[in-house]
């Protein structure tokens, strides 16, 4: 049985039912194909989910400093099924509000299965083969899973699988130092568990300036975060306890025992069994599906968006993806990928807003920099709200006078960043920001003094 569209979608994550409003509005006919929940890693495991427990582990932090403002919460307890139903909650009704929308598209049929290809732009799905003159693969990524020694013998976490969970771990081990582990190890020392983070590199997230690594690393710890760097041979194994894991680290106890570990080594893409060879779609070595600077795969007619092919592991660049295609393809515009200045943030606390290059990226392209630096103790409104940890930077291009990038670490540190990826994205010179009369008292009012600031390398 075959069934020809004007358009096949595999996958309703972020770029994929936007994408499906433009080809449908445009009258066209759509098959988006999901095997597993509509909405992505963003609405069930990743950004809704975890920003919803991170809330909930602030509030507990910020009751238990309560008689530093001069308020009195009394003794600070967890209920975890609470906690978890809230994240629950913020997961269904986010789905649900996907699937509403999805079938409110004219023209659009939404298949529950495993799509997989069967020859160029044709897909077999439940038994019957689907064919379009263009397809595209939203497919997304999973957490990574390495092959640890022992690891067949325990029970793991990873982020799909800690987030409905109703019980509090007593020792929570977490495998990695970057992004995703620090927010859940974060989180829950916030909810009253002894919390180990284990990374193999030298520092915690390796890809952020020094300066960033150490100051995220002094304030987890001042919170009573054991950090154990250099891993360099990982183990884990079952324990009377739960889970001892091996770490070999040049210093401390060669072992850590905790009753739940929670794996968070990276992602990768979900593109190994969706026959991609049979439609001549080419990947990298690490699965990854290779495109262009307009998103466009190997084979004619094939485009990809999203986690799955490399160019960006964040709902915003998914998102990004869909407005590059759609544009592209209505719009009669040029948009390509390398237009795209990256930004992201680290959602402990206080948050890291991240845009362009890093100082140290900045020093290895050899070009003149400016480079300025101030401590969130000097930022007024940090200051009055008592969390004062972390810093602003920024680096310049000496010539041009255009910003290269800024890290800002520090309470708003996430929205803050963004007037500074506005400045970047409208190609404006440090001179026009600097004379901006931004609002009192705010931490955003800084960025025009950091400007400023700005002075020569070394």
């Amino acid at each position: 049985m075959s069934r020809s569209f004007d358009a096949i979608i595999v996958g309703a994550g972020q770029a994929g039912p936007a994408l499906a409003a433009r080809l449908t509005a445009a009258g066209k006919t759509v098959a988006i194909i999901e095997r597993h929940l509509v909405g992505g890693t963003c609405v069930n495991t990743g950004c809704k989910p975890t920003k919803t427990l991170v809330a909930s582990a602030y509030a507990a932090h910020l009751a238990r400093r309560g008689a530093e403002y001069g308020v009195g919460v009394g003794q600070v307890s967890i209920d975890m099924p609470v906690v978890a139903a809230r994240a629950r909650k913020v997961i269904l009704d986010s789905r649900k509000g996907n699937e509403d929308w999805l079938a409110s598209m004219p023209g659009l049929e939404l298949i529950r299965g495993h799509a997989r290809f069967v020859g160029p732009r044709r897909i077999e799905v439940n038994g019957e083969t689907l064919e379009a003159p263009q397809v595209f693969l939203n497919v997304g990524g999973r957490a990574r899973v390495p092959d640890f020694p022992g690891l067949d013998e325990v029970d793991y976490l990873t982020n799909s699988t800690i987030i409905p969970l109703e019980s509090l771990p007593s020792h929570l081990v977490v495998v990695g130092g970057s992004y995703i582990g620090l927010e859940f190890a974060q989180m829950y020392r916030r909810f009253g568990c002894e919390v180990t983070v284990v990374e193999m590199g030298p520092r915690l997230i390796g890809r952020e300036d020094e300066d960033v690594s150490a100051e995220v690393r002094s304030f987890l710890e001042d919170e009573g975060i054991t950090v154990r760097t250099g891993a360099c041979c990982i183990t884990v194994h079952k324990d009377p306890a739960g889970v001892r894991v091996g770490v070999d680290c040049s210093e401390g106890a060669p072992q850590v025992v905790g009753s739940h570990v929670l794996l968070a080594v990276g992602r990768r893409p979900n593109t190994d069994d969706l026959g991609l060879d049979a439609a001549g779609i080419a990947t990298d070595e690490h699965g990854y599906i290779e495109v262009d600077d307009h998103l466009k795969t190997s084979a004619d007619g094939v485009w990809a968006m999203g986690d799955c092919n490399g160019k960006g592991a964040f709902t915003h660049t998914a998102w990004n993806d869909y407005e590059i295609v759609a544009a592209n393809l209505f719009d009669g515009e040029e948009r390509k990928v390398s237009d795209r200045i990256p930004g992201y943030a680290l959602y402990v606390d206080p948050p890291l807003g991240r845009v362009g290059m890093t100082e140290t990226q900045a020093r290895q392209s050899g070009r003149p920099l400016l480079v300025s630096k101030r401590m969130m103790t000097r930022v007024g409104r940090a200051v009055e709200k008592g969390e004062t940890r972390g810093f602003m930077k920024m680096v310049a291009d000496a010539e041009t006078k255009q910003i290269l990038g800024a890290a800002i670490l520090g309470v708003g540190g996430d929205e803050v960043v963004h007037g500074v990826l506005d400045m970047m994205n409208a190609k404006a010179d440090i001179g026009t920001y600097q004379w901006a009369v931004p609002i009192h008292p705010t931490v955003s009012e800084l960025i025009p003094t950091l400007i400023g600031d700005l002075k020569a390398a070394d």
